[in-house]
């Protein structure tokens, strides 16, 4: 359930960020920012050849997967803080 929220979250940030800047972001990069490496680079990189096979966005997913990643080391790190 998290997971689906994460990545539906990641989703509609970049349509948002589509809304604001002049380079349009792929909304499938905001799906990737879930921490499940390197998987859910894996799943975007895929869907998006499955809708053009001149897409190649696993380089581009992994950048946002890895700050999901630290986002959770930090989010992790201020509950542990809070405890003591």
């Amino acid at each position: 359930m998290d997971f689906a929220f994460a990545a539906a979250g990641g989703v509609l940030i970049a349509k948002l960020m589509n809304l604001f800047t002049k380079n349009k972001v792929n909304p499938l990069i905001g799906a990737a920012g879930v921490s499940a490496v390197p998987m859910a680079a894996r799943v975007v990189h895929i869907m998006g050849t499955e809708a053009n096979p001149q897409n190649y966005l696993l380089m581009h997913a992994m950048g946002p997967n890895v700050a999901g990643v630290i986002g959770t080391a930090v989010a992790a790190g201020a509950f542990i803080l809070s405890i003591k």
